[in-house]
C-alpha cells in the first residue's frame, strides 16, 4: 500500500525533470510523459531553477540528472526545501561511493548510467509508491553501508548474526511482501527464501514473520 504521499494505481504522478543539457532534458521528459499515469510537469536545467518551480508546480517525484553542476547540493537542496517530494537520481554511476553519497542525501531511487527507459519508468512509479526500486549491486552497497553505520553505533552490532541476504529477506518482508514475490524480487529459488525465513527466525529468536520485520525496524534505529 501507497503511503500517504504515494500514488494509487489509478492516481496521474506529477514529475518534474531537471537536467543540464536541453536535448536531454527534452527528451527524458517526452520519454516520461509518454508513460500511463506520468505527467511531465516542468522542467529545469539546474537546481536553482528547479527550487523556483517546485512550489508552484508541487511534483511527487522530481528526475535530477547527477550530471547537475554539484549534483548532491542540489538534492539536499531541494529535499530541505520541499521534504514531501521524492528525488529520483537519474544516472548515477555504479560505484559504492556514489551509491551511497546519494542514499544518504535522501533520494528515493536510483537509476544507474546504462539503465533503459522502462527501468527509469518503473523505478519513479516505484519512489511515488513509497519503494526503492535499484540494482542488486546498488541493493547490496547499501546493506554494508547499513552495516557500517550499525558498527559505528554499537559495539555489537545487533543484526550480526544475519548474513546480508538474510537482511534483504527480512527488510523485503517488512515491505509486506510474501515469499513469492520475495524470490521474484531477489531472483532466487522459493526454498531458497523459505531456508532464509526459517533461519531469520531462529538467529532472531523470533516465531512470526511480522517479528522478524519490527526486531530489524526497531534494532536497526537503535
Amino acid at each position: 500500500m501507497p503511503d500517504e504521499r504515494g500514488c494509487g494505481s489509478n492516481d496521474v504522478i506529477r514529475v518534474f525533470v531537471a537536467a543540464r543539457v536541453r536535448l536531454y532534458r527534452e527528451g527524458l521528459a517526452d520519454l516520461l510523459d509518454r508513460a500511463p499515469h506520468i505527467q511531465v510537469v516542468g522542467t529545469a536545467a539546474d537546481g536553482a531553477e528547479t527550487l523556483g518551480e517546485l512550489a508552484t508546480l508541487e511534483p511527487d517525484i522530481v528526475v535530477v540528472d547527477t550530471a547537475l553542476h554539484d549534483g548532491l547540493a542540489q538534492i539536499r537542496a531541494i529535499i530541505a526545501a520541499r521534504p514531501e517530494v521524492r528525488i529520483v537520481a537519474f544516472a548515477v554511476p555504479d560505484r559504492p561511493q556514489d551509491v551511497i553519497g546519494y542514499a544518504e542525501a535522501g533520494v528515493a531511487g536510483f537509476v544507474t548510467r546504462d539503465a533503459s527507459a522502462a527501468e527509469l519508468v518503473e523505478t519513479v512509479e516505484r519512489a511515488a509508491d513509497g519503494e526503492i526500486l535499484c540494482s542488486p549491486r546498488m541493493a547490496a552497497t547499501l546493506f554494508r553501508r547499513i552495516g557500517e553505520l550499525a558498527a559505528e553505533r554499537a559495539p555489537e552490532p545487533p543484526l550480526r548474526h544475519l548474513t546480508t541476504r538474510e537482511l534483504e529477506v527480512v527488510l523485503l518482508i517488512g515491505d509486506g511482501l510474501s515469499n513469492r514475490q520475495i524470490a521474484v524480487r531477489l531472483q532466487i529459488e522459493l526454498a531458497t527464501v523459505k531456508n532464509h525465513v526459517h533461519n531469520v527466525l531462529e538467529k532472531l529468536q523470533v516465531t512470526t514473520r511480522a517479528d522478524a520485520a519490527e526486531r530489524v525496524r526497531a534494532e536497526a534505529a537503535f
